[in-house]
């Protein structure tokens, strides 16, 4: 793919997330399928997050200024520094949406950038802008994957019926 289908992919997804996302209840968004897991409330956060201080922040900073050193992050860690318990589960979810927005068109404006610069990634050691373009997407389609998964485990756990009839999960 390239960059321009990339960017428009990362568009498409907004709608995606906010379809799958903006009408749960507390009930649902504070739901957990094991007790390690995280809920839709930190997946949010976390999305959030990696908007701005991962994906947006490094694959900025590999157009830009490729030879500086990467600053480092904790995903994981997040969920307790950034407080993710604390914040509101729709108003995260609205400042993502809008991350995203900024996103897509700080991205389109890029399309004539050299999206073949490298950094040194202190664990994967040289990365194109590209490749954390193409991962920025990828991640997307992994936390999509996950939120359906969740749908399916929460009805699950609140219906009364075997869902075999619906078919192999």
């Amino acid at each position: 793919m390239n960059t321009l289908e990339i960017i428009n992919k990362l568009n498409q997804n907004q709608s995606v997330f906010k379809s799958l996302l903006e009408s749960k209840t507390e009930s649902e968004y504070s739901w957990r399928p094991s007790p390690e897991k995280w809920n839709l409330k930190e997946i949010v956060c976390h999305l959030l997050d990696e908007e701005i201080l991962d994906f947006g922040f490094r694959t900025n900073h590999t157009l830009d200024t490729p030879l500086e050193t990467l600053p480092p992050i904790d995903p994981e860690g997040w969920v307790i520094s950034h407080d993710y318990a604390s914040k509101d589960y729709h108003k995260t979810l609205s400042e993502f949406l809008e991350a995203r927005s900024k996103s897509v068109s700080w991205l389109k404006h890029q399309t004539h950038s050299n999206w073949n610069n490298v950094c040194k990634h202190p664990t994967l050691g040289d990365i194109s802008a590209k490749a954390f373009l193409n991962n920025w997407l990828a991640h997307d389609y992994l936390h999509l994957r996950q939120i359906i998964r969740y749908e399916y485990q929460y009805l699950q756990t609140k219906t009364d019926t075997s869902l075999n009839y619906a078919g192999n999960w």
